[in-house]
């Protein structure tokens, strides 16, 4: 195996680790960072869409106490129930608007001028929703309405398109039905599991035959550098949001974007 690519590979690990919890578009970074490296990885985008699966198994580690103890509670506890409940129904419009768009998206918006768009136009939209008065009735993912868990995933349908960004698409979309900001943030985290998953087993199966050993340990390589770097997120965002709010992230979006766009215009 080359060591550049190699070394590539563990770069756009990283870089899936760091964005992936962020409302920045980690699918975004991974293919502007995969145009300018000239990343040649396994075909169909698999490479992007499997080490993701890294960066989830962070957040498993991170909540791992907590799933325990829904899934040890799930046969009597109400909250547990309604936990479990939310997350399903949150998965439920990404689950068939993926698969059936699935060719579509891979094959035309994964672009790198549909992602430059895509940041500046979701950047603008969480400044505007930043600035809107927001008060929350939502205060934990257990005690959330199944229809605001619905409404929710349907927000999560967004992110289909590279650059919105899931966990942005989700948190922003939790917040604007009455979400606490901690609490939107977390359920990104979680409705990041099956989700990320999915993608990930139904890419797998996609692209099985074309798959080979040079492939296979390029994808080990990024799995691992984003679940360390995931690691980092995942402990830290809450807090930073708790602080900063989501602006920031809104003006990184939007500079990164248009710079992207500058870049492109002069190929």
């Amino acid at each position: 195996m080359d060591p550049a690519t190699l070394a590539h590979a563990a770069l756009l690990g990283i870089v899936e680790g760091l964005t992936e919890f962020l409302p920045v578009s980690s699918t975004g970074h991974l293919i502007l960072l995969v145009d300018l490296l000239g990343f040649r990885g396994p075909p169909g985008k698999l490479f992007e869409v499997v080490i993701q699966c890294g960066a989830i198994l962070a957040v498993c580690l991170a909540y791992a106490g907590r799933f325990a103890r829904v899934l040890s509670t799930l046969d009597r506890d109400r909250a547990s129930r309604a936990f479990v409940r939310n997350i399903l129904l949150a998965f439920l419009p990404a689950m068939v608007l993926g698969a059936s768009l699935h060719g579509f998206i891979k094959d035309v918006l994964f672009d790198p001028r549909v992602v430059s768009i895509a940041l500046v136009a979701g950047g603008i939209a969480i400044l505007v929703i930043e600035r809107r008065i927001h008060v929350p009735r939502v205060q934990s993912v257990e005690t959330m309405p199944a229809r605001t868990a619905l409404g929710i995933g349907f927000c999560q349908t967004l992110a289909m398109i590279p650059g919105v960004s899931r966990s942005g698409a989700t948190i922003m979309g939790a917040l604007l039905l009455g979400v606490e900001r901690r609490t939107a943030a977390e359920f990104s985290f979680f409705l990041a599991v099956p989700t990320m998953f999915a993608a990930a087993v139904f890419d797998l199966y996609k692209n099985r035959e074309f798959l080979s050993a040079d492939g296979l340990g390029l994808i080990a390589t990024g799995f691992l550098a984003a679940f360390l770097s995931a690691l980092l997120v995942v402990q830290t965002f809450v807090a930073f949001v708790g602080r900063h709010g989501f602006a920031p992230f809104a003006w990184y979006r939007i500079v990164l974007g248009c710079l992207m766009l500058s870049g492109l215009a002069w190929r």
